[in-house]
């Protein structure tokens, strides 16, 4: 129900796209048209033998892996990103989660996950953040998959730096070993969609996803990840 009060708030202050930043018009919902259309979209989700599926190669056994955007620097999109990743915006990772949940289920390719597991936060990282990002994601896409999303299994047991300013050498080194598994047995024999918000190099997700098949070896993983970098997976830009 929409009460006088919301009606003069929207009046003084309209929502706005969260790409462009332009009023959003009466009855839109979260993304302009506009930006909905000029949307990067990768389209992997609709094959298996994908670029950022073989990023795994050799490296993890994965059963589908899909970026559903082209994370580009200079893009509208870059701007949704940072804003639920330093902004608070974190009603947009929910809403990004289940757009890309609903091209997960129409693509008819991720119909025997069983469970959606976000990449966790380290304890004082999401403290001081207030959330995790990758949890709204995975709840929107679990929404829409209607499947169960498991936050509780996975932990990111050391406080390690950011990513975001390190070489790419350093990277790898920087994630090791600091995933673990405290509830094994809700994974078990499970196929687990495991969630993030962006790929660049993969050490992240990699090693989470290396900490699960540690512990819990019969389960089968697939990826799924909001945006992608298309210089780390060799497309020119």
């Amino acid at each position: 129900m929409i009460t006088p009060f919301a009606d003069l708030f929207a009046l003084f202050f309209p929502p706005v796209c969260p790409a462009c930043g332009n009023p959003l018009p009466p009855g839109g919902r979260f993304l302009c048209t506009a930006c909905r259309l000029d949307a990067p979209l990768t389209g992997y989700e609709k094959e298996r033998d994908n670029p950022l599926w073989r990023k795994f190669w050799g490296i993890i056994p994965v059963e589908e892996a899909c970026g559903f955007l082209f994370y580009i620097m200079e893009g509208n999109y870059r701007r949704v990103v940072h804003g639920f990743k330093y902004r608070g915006s974190w009603h947009d990772a929910l809403e990004m989660g289940r757009w890309f949940g609903h091209a997960l289920r129409e693509s008819g390719r991720y119909e025997t996950v069983d469970l959606i597991v976000p990449v966790p936060l380290h304890l004082f990282k999401r403290l001081r953040r207030g959330y995790n990002q990758s949890e709204y994601l995975a709840e929107g896409l679990a929404k829409e998959l209607e499947r169960p999303a498991e936050t509780k299994s996975v932990i990111r047991r050391v406080h390690n730096p950011s990513q975001a300013r390190k070489p790419k050498e350093e990277r790898w080194e920087n994630v090791r070993d600091i995933f673990a598994v405290r509830h094994p047995e809700r994974l078990k024999g499970r196929h687990i969609l495991l969630v993030d918000d962006v790929f660049t190099t993969g050490a992240t997700i990699t090693s989470c996803a290396e900490a699960i098949l540690k512990a819990v070896p019969d389960c089968r993983i697939s990826v799924a990840v909001l945006c992608v970098s298309q210089q780390e997976i060799g497309i020119k830009q």
